[in-house]
């Protein structure tokens, strides 16, 4: 795939690893929508690096399908970048034996696994409106799990069962869209030194995160996402695959 004015959709791309990859892209000549929620700087991050920004939910499939549609408006849309998705702390029974709050379970399911097929199906759908180039794809998606799909930790039930859908979607969904031209992969990140880490961590939990990541003994930067996700988008040969990029931690219960 050539990056150069090509159109890219970056959901979540008003923060974090969002931004990191919105940032990216558009240092490497794509066209980037960032496609974040209209309370998100948003339009700020687009003003900053070059790009264009429509408020949408994902979970929300006309205000999605709406922002893929406009991202594709002067060239085809080639390639989604699906970095929307948050967790919340909930425990299957509390220290009250109260049981886990099914509330705060369904929204961050819907969020993450919703939210992402959602990506999956609307951006596949906008790629297929047009023929490949001569010789390419017509197109790729980077969809976003966690290492907490294969090692959650106490209370993070929800996270854990909805980033581990995102990695069960990614095979099928290669498998899916293999006749379309259209690759899937999934990057699955460690922890990050993002804006929202920062915030709801206490330095001292950032510094034990931290010891307990083999090599480089640090939160990952949102820069090394970004750059991955690029590096999926450019080799035509990476389909299917849910690639862990986490220094080679391997989460402890708590």
């Amino acid at each position: 795939m050539q990056l150069a004015q090509s159109a890219v959709a970056v959901t979540g791309g008003a923060s974090g690893l969002g931004r990191a990859a919105a940032e990216r892209l558009a240092a490497a000549g794509a066209r980037v929508t960032i496609v974040d929620l209209p309370s998100s700087r948003g339009a700020e991050v687009a003003a900053e690096i070059g790009a264009c920004f429509v408020p949408a939910d994902v979970t929300e499939a006309d205000q999605l399908a709406a922002a893929f549609a406009e991202a594709a408006e002067h060239s085809p849309l080639r390639a989604v970048v699906h970095a929307a998705g948050r967790g919340a702390r909930i425990r299957l029974v509390s220290k009250s034996g109260e049981p886990g709050d099914l509330t705060a379970f369904e929204e961050v399911v819907r969020l993450n696994v919703v939210g992402s097929y959602n990506a999956l199906r609307l951006g596949a759908a906008e790629m297929v409106k047009h023929p490949a180039p001569e010789g390419e794809e017509r197109g790729a998606v980077v969809l976003t799990a966690s290492v907490a799909a294969y090692e959650g930790q106490i209370g993070q039930i929800a996270y854990s069962a909805a980033k581990a859908a995102v990695v069960g979607m990614t095979i099928t969904a290669a498998r899916d869209l293999a006749s379309s031209a259209v690759r899937v992969c999934t990057i699955v990140p460690g922890i990050f030194d993002t804006p929202l880490v920062r915030t709801v961590l206490r330095p001292d939990i950032q510094e034990a995160l931290e010891s307990a990541v083999p090599y480089p003994k640090r939160m990952g930067r949102p820069a090394e996402y970004g750059a991955l996700a690029q590096h999926i988008l450019e080799n035509p040969y990476l389909n299917g695959e849910c690639i862990r990029l986490d220094g080679a931690i391997r989460m402890a219960p708590r």
